[in-house]
């Protein structure tokens, strides 16, 4: 039989001062107690917070925040396919034809993915190219600079200059395994990326042997080059130490402008005439502008100051 003390207890335990609103195993709650009454058609304000009854997204139908449900991960899955399928493609019609057809921001892009392959770089790289202007903007850009758009990181960054660096190996090579003369447009091919950008001039020195192969690349000279700054005895002393039998020299203008100054012809008369003396041939003078250079040679001027040293040396030997 059933007492009156044992009904009062039951009682009490369906309908206790705190009742909880899930039930788990041992009677523990996977829900925190709540001390107002809950209707089915929401909570308190009339609203299931973050969910609603017979979702099927959570185990309980009050618990507070969203879950990742079969949706959200179709549409996952359905993005990165969509990644994947675009990259692949850019990356087939690189191989059947290289970067003919490309855009820049597509060549930027697939950069940007060697250092982070499963995210979409798309826009970091139309970011990059509107913030630097153009794509040799994007390469030369400093990678603090490049790091500040959103979406680039240290690994993005890692992509971009080890391809840089790489054509700069790769030109320095095809330089050095070949002749340069008579081209001035492969030796400002050569040495374009490492000029162009640069605030400050640069004076440098190509050292040749009788085949017109570089036998060293040397910076001599940096700053403002003018007549004080550049001393025609500190060149013919390392073209003395290579052996050299040839000179190839360039600078650049931080302004843009490749146009020789006065003090340009200068200077490149003055090293004509002092490498006559040892009989070693200046081939040419190149000043590099932006995207566009100067050739002396090409302009007739390195002939021109061959011929003004003869006529100097024969008038001072008295014929």
């Amino acid at each position: 039989m059933t007492n009156e003390s044992d009904i009062d207890k039951s009682s009490a335990d369906r309908s206790g001062a705190n009742p909880k609103i899930c039930g788990g195993e041992s009677g523990e709650s996977r829900c925190a107690p709540r001390s107002e009454p809950v209707s089915l058609d929401g909570g308190p304000g009339g609203e299931v917070p973050g969910n609603s009854l017979g979702s099927g997204r959570s185990d309980c139908p009050y618990s507070l925040g969203r879950r990742s449900g079969p949706e959200t991960r179709l549409a996952e899955s359905h993005s990165s396919r969509n990644r994947e399928g675009h990259r692949s493609r850019l990356r087939e019609k690189f191989l059947r034809g290289g970067l003919a057809g490309f855009l820049d921001y597509e060549v930027i892009e697939l950069l940007l993915a060697l250092g982070t392959p499963r995210r979409d770089c798309r826009e970091p790289a139309r970011e990059a190219l509107r913030t630097f202007k153009s794509f040799r903007g994007v390469l030369e850009a400093p990678s603090h600079e490049l790091q500040k758009i959103r979406g680039i990181g240290p690994r993005n960054v890692f992509g971009i200059k080890l391809i840089h660096e790489v054509s700069r190996r790769f030109l320095k090579d095809r330089m050095m395994s070949r002749p340069v003369c008579p081209s001035s447009r492969a030796v400002f091919d050569y040495l374009s990326h490492s000029l162009r950008d640069q605030r400050k001039e640069l004076f440098k020195v190509l050292f040749l042997d009788a085949k017109n192969r570089i036998i060293e690349e040397k910076t001599l000279f940096e700053g403002t080059v003018n007549s004080s700054a550049v001393y025609p005895r500190e060149v013919i002393e390392d073209a003395l130490r290579t052996r050299a039998t040839g000179l190839i020299f360039v600078h650049n203008h931080p302004s843009g402008d490749p146009e020789p100054s006065s003090c340009d012809r200068e200077i490149t008369r003055d090293l004509v005439f002092a490498a006559g003396l040892l009989q070693i041939k200046v081939l040419d003078h190149i000043v590099i502008g932006n995207n566009r250079y100067f050739s002396f040679a090409d302009h007739g001027l390195i002939e021109e100051y061959g011929f003004q040293f003869l006529r100097v040396q024969r008038a001072g030997s008295g014929g």
